[in-house]
């Protein structure tokens, strides 16, 4: 193999590298693959090319040289604290985030946010521009490095240089007011290919560019005459899951009876609903709360029938949105309780946690009801998982239209989350679905998630490279 420090001919840069660092058996320090789709979509790839993936280690202060890890290049870009905080949990978190999630909560714009944004940004290109063969391709990921394409193709113009954004792009009169907008949209225009999860963020971006930069549009292309005249293609590409590992642990005998111990634990409710969200004001999760409370208030359903299990994951506890998110929940999950339990019964089951993937399939297949309503999401991915776990043909899936997923998997309950009222309805229609109904919609769920997997994903994204890199 050949050393961390050779150039690579395809090079990954996203804000985190693939792995993470956690005690070992002996209580040293060893790396860990991280657990998510992207990593095991890409893997094959970047082996069979040698690959290498520049992004921080997860910690700041901490100075690593380029290493090498399941046969990965591993190539760090260190950030210091005050970096951290404002390019990380600043500007991409409490600026672009809100931003671009149609300002469920209001996005904070400061100067040195911006400016350590650009530095940080510049950062990570110049260690791509340093990682990747002459003639090489770069894959750059999501709205932390926005400004990277352009930067490296300054640095790197023999390069072909992707760039996949997985959080929703926001309508026009929504973007403007970002004051560094324009700086945003050329930063993206430096790559070949720009990805978005949804055909109408892809209309939002080239909209924006059409208007901000007066640049000439004709349908998913845009016309860049900087540096010389070239074309850029902004489209979607829809991400998925790595469905083997879900569908494999949820037909294992453990696991199963995993899920009946749940449901056991729970009382043996007639039905379990679920949701599975990080604990983040787009997921929506006050609003399902509220309508299942008041669904008990009503006595539609009863708290000896039905039981909520809602994992909220902790995020961004540093974030003041977040911490005030979760004494909001955390109320409401009280006071439902309080109103509702009984000695043998719990009408909410709150787990403020994360938990391994096994334990996520057991809670999956003890649902009979996912409750995903989100109020903006590029994809959601805990969807698709639940589908895929359902090799019984059975439950049912409550989906917000407002989720990329909802483009795809129609034959879910789609619900609007703000209007409280249907979404009762919706999760009634759930509840009470005949098992002929389920069994009808979730073949079709479950067809859509297996055959468009995050490696249908990845060589549909990287054959639109090629072609790119073939029409220069």
């Amino acid at each position: 193999m050949p050393s961390s420090n050779s150039p690579s001919s395809f090079v990954i840069v996203a804000n985190r590298l693939p792995v993470d660092r956690v005690p070992g058996p002996g209580g040293e320090e060893i790396w860990r693959r991280s657990p998510g789709g992207l990593v095991a979509a890409l893997e094959p790839v970047m082996q069979a090319v040698d690959g290498a993936w520049v992004g921080w280690a997860g910690q700041p202060g901490m100075e690593l040289a380029p290493f090498s890890e399941d046969g990965i290049r591993l190539l760090p870009v260190p950030l210091s604290a005050q970096e951290v905080q404002e390019y990380y949990e600043g500007f991409a978190n409490d600026t672009i985030w809100p931003l671009y999630h149609d300002v469920i909560s209001p996005p904070q714009f400061h100067r040195e946010w911006w400016e350590a944004y650009v530095r940080v940004n510049r950062r990570f290109a110049e260690r791509a521009a340093v990682a990747a063969a002459e003639g090489g391709t770069v894959w750059v990921h999501d709205y932390q490095l926005q400004l990277v394409p352009a930067m490296l193709r300054e640095l790197r113009p023999d390069l072909t240089i992707g760039y996949f954004h997985h959080i929703p792009f926001p309508a026009h009169g929504l973007y403007a007011q970002l004051p560094w907008r324009n700086q945003v949209l050329e930063g993206l225009l430096g790559a070949d290919v720009v990805g978005f999860q949804r055909a109408q963020d892809a209309t939002n971006f080239l909209a924006a560019v059409k208007r901000r930069l007066r640049l000439e549009v004709k349908g998913s292309s845009v016309t860049v005459t900087h540096g010389g005249p070239r074309t850029v293609t902004a489209r979607a590409f829809p991400i998925s899951i790595d469905t083997t590992p879900y569908v494999e642990l949820a037909a294992r005998p453990d696991v199963r009876a995993r899920a009946a111990e749940i449901r056991e634990g729970l009382g043996n409710p007639r039905r379990i609903l679920l949701g599975v969200d990080r604990l983040d004001y787009t997921k929506g999760i006050g609003h399902r709360i509220k309508a299942f409370g008041e669904l008990l208030d009503q006595g539609r359903l009863r708290v000896e029938d039905v039981t909520l299990v809602q994992v909220a994951s902790p995020s961004r506890e540093r974030v003041d949105a977040y911490a005030q998110l979760r004494d909001e929940i955390e109320l409401s999950v009280a006071r439902i309780n309080g109103d509702h339990d009984t000695v043998e019964h719990t009408a909410i089951r709150y787990l403020h946690q994360g938990y391994p993937r096994e334990e996520m399939v057991a809670l999956y297949l003890a649902a009979d009801v996912m409750l995903v309503t989100a109020l903006r999401d590029g994809m959601n991915l805990v969807a698709k998982e639940y589908v895929a776990t359902r090799g019984d043909q059975r439950g049912v899936l409550v989906l917000s239209e407002f989720t990329g997923a909802a483009d795809e998997l129609r034959q879910a309950v789609l619900v609007n989350p703000h209007d409280i009222e249907g979404l009762k309805d919706a999760i009634m229609q759930a509840v009470e679905m005949p098992a002929r109904e389920q069994s009808r919609r979730m073949r079709s769920l479950r067809r859509r998630v297996l055959d468009n997997d995050v490696n249908a994903w990845s060589r549909t994204f990287l054959a639109a490279l090629e072609q790119a890199r073939n029409d220069r």
